[in-house]
């Protein structure tokens, strides 16, 4: 009695393994339906945070990726920079950035919005990637760079 609770069990377990896989049709179709995680999101660059000249040091990873037709820039989780007033996220034109940086340099992507912790912005569609070599955390109302990454 036991050999057959658990034969009947086994196949109607394999009966529901089977079922659904035969309304997809092949391993391809469903291989196809489903979004790999390059599809979701892609890598475009990525660098680790120096500091500038700072008593606080500014850690952790900026990268770019493309996700859903958007390019994302990120911070990871490690991320950690100076306090301060008014501090904004900028792509920088140079690979390295100075302490103070002229207008003409620069782009601002947005406010920073943590000090610390993963956290992402948006880039804009039109913005040429190829005209910047770092992202700064950098400080507008005394124009100094907390830190950057080459990216």
């Amino acid at each position: 009695m036991k050999n057959l609770l658990s034969t009947g069990l086994s196949a109607l377990i394999l009966t529901a393994a089977i079922v659904p896989f035969a309304e997809i049709g092949s391993v391809s179709d469903a291989l196809a339906a489903q979004p790999s995680i390059a599809q979701i999101k892609s890598l475009i660059t990525s660098g680790q945070f120096v500091t500038v000249d700072q008593a606080k040091d500014t850690t952790g990873t900026a990268r770019i990726v493309e996700k859903d037709g958007q390019r994302i820039l990120e911070f990871d989780g490690a991320f950690d920079t100076a306090r301060g007033p008014d501090v904004q996220v900028v792509l920088y034109r140079g690979d390295s950035v100075p302490v103070s940086i002229d207008e003409a340099d620069y782009i601002v992507v947005g406010d920073l919005k943590s000090f610390e912790g993963s956290q992402g912005y948006v880039l804009p569609a039109d913005l040429n990637l190829d005209d910047y070599g770092s992202v700064a955390i950098w400080c507008a109302e005394f124009n100094v760079t907390f830190g950057y990454a080459d990216i």
